[in-house]
């Protein structure tokens, strides 16, 4: 979501007077499009300006970036003409997406100099130049370009800068009458909110959509079917957004940010005040727009993050699923083809007790089966160069051959299909993980169990360096999902296989109820139990064995089988990998879950710290 001009002028409403008046201490360029400013004011803050073309924008961040080795060239021009000096006035130019911070500060001769720092926001086209005000001469851009790339201007060192092409829109209007005759004279055809866009200045596509709803329109509403009741309402809802206009959304306004589900994990758009269009999606309410902008932008980089590095985990788990598949393939062809080879014992049998029917040289004979009731005469094949005691031999050499191809080959196939159903475990952990933080355990535990080359360091303290020791840090444990059932019980979900051990193993106790879906990767599910209860209220099992369907690869299936039993009953194999259990007694339910049922549980998450235990 863009910042619009509209946002972007109750933004620098918020910053002026934060602003205004501080010194600047610091500046870095964590990113090649990204500027953190450290100022001081009451309290230290840090001012973000980003010029990007996806996500440009500037609000306060608390947000510590590493810092490259040698700051690029633009960064050092700022710090040569703006470190120590202060920042007198921060404005929008008009409506336009233009953010002018002037500063003054002493230049090389000692002299008061007054400097503009502007960050024009434009998509692809965004900015972020650094001026002489006197001379409105450019000192550097953050993005250089001459008279190739862009024949209305140049952003160069000496260059006099000339501010973005206007985009001849009409400025705000402030009568009914105006409104209507500019929107009359627009093609008759063209959609409602197109002729918002283009024809007035401030106005988004986000922006037009909400007017068109508060004013009771259809998102893809045409002129031609408009009518003057229509075209009045368009201009109220319009007019409520204007910058100058005093009603009670401005005076106090309530800043939103609104995901995609009740996860919260991917940040749908942000704005200062509660959108029609974003009714449908869950939202957070923030103390002020500053902080509502930056949740956002962090919760979008957060996700792509995660992305990134859970498809990056995906494609090795993804690798060696399939080359494990492939050997259990081999394998199972390998004791299919043997178990056809056991026939030949009987091929043997039959030989030996007929040696005395058979001719030399012969090439087949048909023998009685003495194990078929109605003595079946069999066709059996041999090697006229052979004896028939030689055949014999021949047979009893495949069989033996079969035989312990099969010994051998039993257990390799066990141990691929383990480690098969440990891989796919992982997988489902990956597709199922939420943060970064879960990614790492994840990763953690790749390194752990040999699948990627790595070590995991302890931290070292000061005083450890100092005398050559290394001293082992306590390792932070995750937290686990918990939810609350309808009749208020706890329900506790891992998310990944470490994690479902340090639950099973660690913090939950014998007499609590365990559920996992039925030979299917999933997460474990601890539902903590009072001494002597034996079991839940049915409430609480069915939206407990819901989850465990949810955080499954069976999620999104009908009929998913549950197994639940109490913890004492659960086993881990020596050598087992993590998250892998067996069990004897336990009970069975079918259960499909439905998503008003799962959609109300996770509404209801919270976290809970693991050293402390379960209950």
């Amino acid at each position: 979501m863009a910042l619009d001009s509209i946002t972007l002028h109750h933004l620098i409403n918020e910053l002026r007077p934060l602003l205004t008046g501080s010194r600047i201490d610091k500046i870095h360029q964590p990113e090649k499009e990204e500027v953190h400013i450290i100022i001081r004011n009451n309290r230290p803050l840090k001012l973000l300006l980003n010029c990007s073309s996806n996500h440009a924008r500037l609000h306060l961040t608390s947000e510590n970036k590493k810092n490259p080795l040698s700051p690029p060239m633009f960064c050092m021009i700022l710090r040569k003409h703006l470190e120590g000096g202060k920042i007198l006035e921060i404005n929008q130019q008009g409506l336009e997406r233009v953010v002018k911070i002037i500063i003054q500060n002493y230049n090389d001769r000692g002299d008061l100099q007054s400097f503009e720092l502007i960050l024009e926001i434009m998509g692809k086209h965004s900015n972020l130049i650094l001026l002489d005000s006197a001379s409105q001469t450019i000192l550097d851009g953050l993005k250089r370009y001459s008279h190739s790339v862009s024949r209305h201007r140049e952003v160069l060192p000496g260059r006099i800068y000339i501010a973005p092409p206007s985009q001849n829109k009409h400025e705000p209007v402030r009568t009914e009458e105006k409104f209507k005759e500019l929107i009359l004279l627009q093609p008759l055809e063209q959609s409602l909110k197109t002729i918002l866009v283009a024809s007035f200045n401030g106005i988004s596509p986000e922006l037009a959509k909400e007017i068109l709803l508060r004013a009771g329109l259809d998102d893809g509403a045409v002129l031609e079917h408009c009518g003057d009741i229509d075209l009045s309402r368009l201009y109220q809802a319009y007019s409520f957004f204007l910058i100058d206009t005093l009603n009670e959304a401005w005076a106090s306004p309530e800043p939103c940010v609104y995901f995609q589900d009740q996860t919260k994990i991917l940040a749908q758009a942000f704005t200062f005040i509660p959108y029609a269009q974003y009714s449908p999606y869950p939202l957070e309410k923030n103390p002020s727009l500053n902080e509502a902008v930056g949740l956002y932008h962090q919760k979008r980089q957060d996700f792509h993050t995660t992305e990134a590095m859970r498809g990056s985990l995906r494609k090795i788990v993804q690798d060696h699923l399939a080359h494990m598949v492939k050997k259990l393939n081999i394998y199972e062809d390998a004791i299919e083809r043997a178990e056809k080879g056991l026939a030949y014992r009987k091929s043997g049998e039959l030989i030996t007790s007929n040696i005395y029917r058979i001719p030399a040289g012969a090439k087949q004979v048909e023998l009685e089966d003495y194990t078929d009731p109605e003595l079946k005469a069999v066709r059996i094949e041999l090697d006229p160069r052979l004896t028939p005691t030689g055949n014999a031999q021949k047979y009893f050499k495949l069989y033996n051959k079969a035989k312990a191809t099969i010994l051998k080959t039993k257990p390799l196939q066990a141990e691929a299909q383990t480690e098969i159903n440990y891989l796919s475990s992982l997988r489902v952990s990956l597709d199922q993980a939420s943060s970064p933080d879960e990614l790492k355990e994840i990763h953690n535990e790749l390194i752990e169990q040999k699948y990627i080359a790595g070590k995991n360091l302890p931290a070292r303290n000061k005083a450890d360096k100092k005398h050559g020791t290394k001293k082992k840090q306590p390792e932070k444990l995750s937290l686990p999902h918990v939810y609350t059932s309808g009749s208020g019980h706890p329900i506790i979900v891992g998310r990944n296989n470490k994690q479902n051990d340090r639950m099973t193993w660690r913090e939950a106790r014998p007499h609590d109820l365990w559920l996992h879906v039925k030979q299917i990767p999933g997460s474990h599910v601890i539902v903590p139990l009072q001494e002597g209860e034996e079991f839940p209220d049915d409430t609480t099992l069915l939206e407990a064995a819901a989850l465990a369907a949810y955080f499954s690869q069976a999620r999104g299936s009908s009929h998913i089988p549950v197994d639940y039993t109490h913890v004492r009953q659960i086993k881990k194999p020596n050598g087992a990998k993590p998250g892998m259990v067996v069990y004897e007694q336990n009970w069975s339910l079918l259960i499909t879950p439905r998503q008003d049922t799962i959609d109300a549980l996770l509404a209801t998450e919270t976290g809970a710290e693991l050293d402390s235990g379960i209950s």
